[in-house]
């Protein structure tokens, strides 16, 4: 079996159980779960491993000893395929806590209704709040833009800018050269797309991205810059 022939899902909960492993390829991990587990590999025999199992899988297959803290972390993830192709954007907030998704990013989407990004940076009257992981995605904050009309555009801009500050990537419609040199160094990365995008998709085609390879300003905010630099007790924390 070939990472190919996996489920979405699964291919994505690999990938992040892998990631956990220092040094360790998603196909390396694959081919141990193939030689431990009767074909075909399915979210239900992941969910019944449990950590002596896998550690010891671990240990063989790889022939490699990890801590058991980042043992447990990675069967964590390679546990946690539970999203679905039905999960889809909604205007219901929920809630959010700082380490409630590792690795995952805040985005803002400049969108008229919160089913389309539709609308250009600085003309959107909402901007909605995600946070997205390779695997869940959460809407947790409808922000409603004030703009004062005595603003010149550079005062406008620089508020927009600040009222996503703590995102690290904004998707719009458009966003002019300016606007987007206030985003930049607030250090947000924006977006522009061709033209209106349903936000499901744009959030699936993300989480894509952050379950193979993320360039590194998204890995960076993902908490994964340089994470062989790191000393064994700091990679244990962030992973």
């Amino acid at each position: 079996m070939s990472q190919a022939t996996l489920s979405r899902e699964l291919a994505l909960a690999i990938g992040l159980a892998s990631r956990a492993l220092s040094d360790t390829l998603p196909e390396q991990l694959i081919k141990v779960l193939q030689v431990r587990l009767s074909l075909p590999l399915t979210e239900s025999k992941l969910q019944s491993l449990t950590l002596v199992q896998y550690n010891r899988m671990i240990a063989q297959g790889l022939q490699k000893k990890y801590p058991k803290q980042i043992v447990k972390k990675s069967l964590a993830l390679l546990q946690s395929a539970k999203r679905t192709e039905t999960q889809q954007p909604t205007n219901q907030l929920q809630a959010y806590q700082a380490g409630d998704m590792p690795y995952s990013i805040r985005v803002a989407m400049a969108s008229t209704a919160g089913q389309f990004i539709d609308s250009p940076f600085s003309s959107c009257q909402h901007y909605y709040i995600y946070q997205v992981s390779a695997q869940e995605f959460r809407l947790i904050a409808i922000r409603e833009v004030e703009i004062d009309t005595r603003w010149k555009a550079e005062q406008k801009y620089q508020y927009r800018a600040q009222l996503i500050a703590d995102c690290q990537v904004v998707y719009s419609l458009t966003i002019g050269g300016l606007a987007a040199s206030k985003v930049i160094k607030q250090g947000v990365h924006p977006i522009k797309l061709q033209g209106s995008e349903n936000l499901f998709k744009v959030i699936d085609q993300l989480q894509y991205v952050l379950s193979s390879s993320p360039p590194p300003w998204i890995a960076k905010s993902m908490g994964l810059s340089n994470p062989s630099t790191l000393s064994r007790k700091r990679k244990e924390e962030i992973l």
